[in-house]
């Protein structure tokens, strides 16, 4: 095989996790939309709030330390005791799982049959408040998230498509990060996992009756605020494993909020209704800007995978608005 041939493989499957990473971030947003209609500005800080917790537990920090020591001029940094990795993460899930019904019970049963814009502003609202409120409880300083999973290049996949190369081709073999790999397996996995909860159990035939018809599964009993609750939760969830993946990749630092609008070409592609359209539309995203950037960047100065996920959402939105699996919504004026 010709090493160009080679190296666009390289470029695709690259793509493709990056792609499940975006999709991952993506999940949020469709599971609170879905259920409540609120489109969740707060999810890149939900992540970020999420890593941060994390890291502050592992290795024993002072919640608000600083604030503490400003007030009373005292010098406490940490317990003196780093927690487990698997306990870290029970104990961060549980503070996301109380923060969804610290929403629920502060926020949103405030504002039931506002306005969309009225909710849409609060998430606004609320991903301000979540990233000042890491700030006071963390620290603004840039932290490393190791959770144990492996990183770095694989030196058996370099030797093994090193012999792919037609014979003396320049050709040195694939790099695949480790992490990655593992992160894709993880975001599969979850996915796969929602998916089974949504149609299988009780509990999703809920969110999936609530998401339908409000009225109607209030109707037959089922309690929209436990519902929310629900959600939330599960948004957290989904929240603190890309908080974990990501800030395991790039550091765990404020500039990890941001994730959440490379989220947003991907709901664009998708629609906002479509746990498989996240994952298509993740895939689509990831692998286009890759294949972009590879085949098309060096001729117009490179950089074109900061913008070009968002032209390409901008054309769906023209041809196709809803999406490729989003429901087509018709209103009668």
């Amino acid at each position: 095989m010709s090493p160009t041939f080679l190296y666009t493989l390289e470029v695709i499957l690259n793509g493709l996790m990056a792609g499940v990473m975006y999709a991952l971030v993506a999940l949020g947003f469709v599971l609170i939309f879905k259920a409540s209609g609120i489109f969740n500005y707060a999810q890149g800080v939900m992540a970020l709030f999420a890593a941060l917790t994390l890291v502050g537990i592992q290795q024993g920090q002072v919640p608000f330390a600083h604030l503490i020591n400003a007030v009373f001029g005292t010098e406490v940094r940490d317990f003196g005791w780093t927690v487990p990795t698997l306990l870290a993460i029970l104990l961060a899930l549980g503070v996301m799982v109380l923060f969804a019904w610290a929403v629920n019970a502060l926020v949103l049963r405030h504002l039931v049959n506002q306005a969309p814009i009225i909710l849409f502003m609060a998430t606004i609202g609320l991903a301000y408040f979540m990233e000042g409120l890491g700030d006071l409880m963390w620290g603004s300083d840039l932290k490393t998230l190791d959770v144990g999973l492996p990183s770095g290049g694989s030196f058996w996949l370099e030797d093994v498509t090193r012999g792919w190369a037609a014979e003396g081709a320049d050709y040195y073999g694939m790099y695949i990060d480790l992490l990655d790999v593992w992160a894709t397996v993880i975001a599969v996995a979850l996915v796969a996992a929602l998916m089974l909860f949504s149609q299988y159990t009780r509990t999703g035939r809920a969110l999936r009756a609530v998401a339908d018809d409000h009225q109607a599964a209030l109707s037959v009993g089922i309690s929209l605020r436990v519902i929310w609750v629900i959600v939330w939760s599960i948004a957290g969830f989904v929240a603190l494993v890309a908080g974990i993946m990501w800030g395991a990749k790039l550091g765990v630092q404020f500039s990890l909020s941001l994730i959440a609008l490379k989220a947003l070409p991907v709901l664009m592609l998708g629609g906002f209704t479509s746990i498989p359209g996240a994952i298509v539309g993740g895939l689509i995203i990831g692998v286009g800007e890759k294949l972009f950037e590879f085949s098309v960047g060096p001729l117009i100065g490179g950089a074109t995978e900061n913008w070009f996920a968002y032209v390409l959402a901008l054309l769906f939105l023209v041809f196709r608005p809803q999406g490729l699996f989003g429901e087509r919504i018709i209103e009668r004026v």
